[in-house]
């Protein structure tokens, strides 16, 4: 009896922790690019930290091919995330802004969900993911 109950106490165990350990690989395709010089910079964010901070959950960037790039997210834990992508076509590794604090280069984030009265959202942006392979593709604008 106390072998059966160790083994359904294992299993429950083992069953609670394996969701812990669950990644993804997310690819990205960015499109609408207007030109090929600069790159392509994306970063996956919590709620927490999107459009605040550095990216946590990855950063990276792609060089430009006929108006697209494809970036790889691997090993990315299940879990609620926003993508937010910029075409830094000055390879200065940040947006550029007018003196009026629009952007000077094209954007984009999950969903392609455009704000036209301020920032990208959170809500607007924010995905799943689970354990299996993911794609998406992001148009940029401005």
């Amino acid at each position: 009896m106390k072998t059966i109950i160790f083994l359904m106490l294992m299993f429950a165990f083992n069953s609670a922790f394996s969701q812990e350990g669950k990644t993804a690989t997310l690819t990205v395709v960015v499109e609408n690019i207007k030109s090929n010089e600069g790159e392509v910079l994306a970063g996956l964010y919590s709620k927490e930290t999107f459009m605040r901070t550095e990216a946590e959950f990855g950063a990276k960037s792609g060089k430009i091919e006929n108006g697209k790039v494809t970036l790889v997210f691997e090993n990315v834990p299940a879990g609620t995330y926003g993508l937010s992508v910029l075409h830094d076509r000055n390879s200065n590794g940040r947006m550029d802004f007018e003196a009026s604090g629009m952007p000077q280069e094209d954007y984009g984030i999950s969903n392609n969900i455009f704000n036209p009265f301020g920032p990208p959202r959170w809500e607007d942006a924010k995905f799943e993911v689970d354990d299996t392979t993911m794609e998406m593709t992001i148009n940029l604008s401005r």
